[in-house]
């Protein structure tokens, strides 16, 4: 478990650093259909931010103009502090489905990311350790559970060195055993790591658990945050933890009808 003044203080040094993401009044429409609307946000080197709201708000499409796969209609990107124009060659984002190539063995669905790397065999060997797969670098995907595919996907997104994970809803499809362990799993491999992470889901515990910081989206918007402190791993079962918890599922229900740029410190 770490030491809550020693997390306090790493999250302070952070912070003074040149965000590791930033965007000022970005804003995505499509035609008349206005997806995000004046988004300002700053994400400093190594925080693990969760993106939670309602289905349709613009979580996704937020990631999607992160990693470059589209521009916006207003507003600007910046990563590391340079200008986003095209790809984000520094993020790295991970969907719901794995998308693992079946005609390649683990490995090589793992080495595919690091493919510029004169070392990728080695690093895609790495990143399945850091995973828990290292007796599994010669399967095929079709003999794996959906949870060992997941981990596949999410040593692919390691071994490309990125040092941005947007992580889309990554695990939404599996069942309620498998989706704590790859929570635990992403946690300890983030600590190691370091790396700064991104995560939409629509799972309040699982962000209240993992995030330094939740954002609430609504209508295009963040219409709330929150900020935590608890020490890691996070009992669940804390009164902290659970008024944390709540107080996000309320401001996700509530919409923007109650809330309007709410804020909470646990």
């Amino acid at each position: 478990m770490i030491a809550l003044e020693e997390f306090k203080q790493t999250t302070k040094a952070a912070v003074r650093q040149t965000p590791a993401v930033e965007l000022e009044k970005v804003g995505k429409r499509f035609g008349a259909k206005v997806v995000l609307d004046c988004v300002s946000l700053k994400i400093a080197p190594g925080e693990l931010v969760a993106i939670v709201g309602r289905s349709g708000c613009g979580k996704s499409t937020l990631l999607r103009l992160l990693v470059g796969l589209e521009p916006g209609t207003e507003g600007s990107i910046r990563i590391g502090g340079t200008p986003l124009r095209g790809p984000n060659r520094e993020a790295r984002l991970m969907f719901q489905d794995a998308a693992l190539l079946p005609w390649q063995t683990v490995l090589e669905n793992v080495a595919l990311a690091a493919s510029r790397n004169p070392d990728r065999w080695n690093e895609a060997r790495r990143a399945l350790q850091l995973v828990g797969l290292e007796q599994r670098v010669k399967e095929w995907p079709a003999i794996l559970s959906g949870g060992q595919r997941q981990r596949v996907a999410l040593a692919r997104a390691l071994a490309s060195k990125a040092s941005i994970l947007l992580l889309d809803e990554p695990l939404g499809a599996l069942d309620a055993l498998t989706r704590l362990e790859m929570q635990k799993l992403i946690e300890e491999i983030w600590l190691r790591e370091k790396f700064t992470a991104v995560l939409v889901t629509h799972d309040v515990e699982e962000a209240a658990a993992l995030a330094d910081r939740v954002l609430v989206m609504e209508e295009g918007r963040i219409i709330a945050e929150s900020r935590s402190t608890l020490p890691r791993p996070r009992d669940r079962s804390s009164s902290d933890f659970v008024t944390l918890r709540e107080t996000l599922l309320g401001w996700v229900m509530s919409g923007t009808k109650k809330v309007e740029q709410a804020s909470l410190t646990v």
